[in-house]
């Protein structure tokens, strides 16, 4: 082999957080059950910056379908509802001092589709940065050979960025067909 090597293991570590990131997105998804992490995309303005709900109270999932957020501050408690209620997630806060009762609805037929269909574009946003780190670790190719790689080395290098891609593309779809099961589940 020559004297130029392409650093598979960074491209590997990139895909895999491709496919941690969309991980992180689908436990945001509310599938009907209670979670914590459905919490993890709702910011709320407190103390002069965006904060997470989580770094302003404690979440808890005392019932399959109840997630209660303790806020810590009472003068932050209306500021946390507001946000939970315009943050998209379709959840109405139940108030009780510093703790919001978050009852989690059945989901209908109708939601259930379009959390399917962003279940599918966060899939795809994933593949696109999967094929964007294929796409660098080529153009590193292409200058390698560029130095003088010879052609057998740049064919044994395409295949092996090749083979890293077609994995991480059916780990993102593995991914994908398990999150549409569980979100279609009645």
């Amino acid at each position: 082999m020559s004297d130029v090597e392409i650093d598979i293991a960074a491209l590997e570590r990139r895909m895999d957080g491709a496919l941690h990131a969309l991980r992180s997105d689908f436990a945001s998804l509310r599938t009907g059950r209670a979670s914590a992490s459905m919490l993890d995309p709702v910011t709320v303005e407190a103390y002069g910056s965006s904060m997470p709900v989580s770094q302003l109270g404690t979440i808890t999932v005392p019932e399959p379908r109840l997630v209660v957020v303790n806020v810590w501050d009472k003068a932050l408690v209306n500021t946390v509802d507001k946000a939970i209620r315009n943050s998209g997630l379709g959840i109405n806060p139940q108030m009780d001092g510093t703790i919001l009762r978050l009852p989690i609805p059945e989901l209908n037929e109708e939601r259930r589709r379009d959390l399917a269909r962003v279940a599918g574009q966060y899939a795809e946003q994933a593949r696109v940065a999967v094929r964007n780190v294929r796409r660098d670790g080529m153009d590193h190719l292409k200058r390698a050979k560029a130095a003088g790689m010879s052609e057998d080395d740049e064919k044994l290098w395409h295949d092996e960025i090749q083979e890293l891609t077609d994995a991480a593309i059916r780990k993102i779809d593995a991914a994908l067909s398990a999150k549409q099961d569980e979100i279609m589940q009645v």
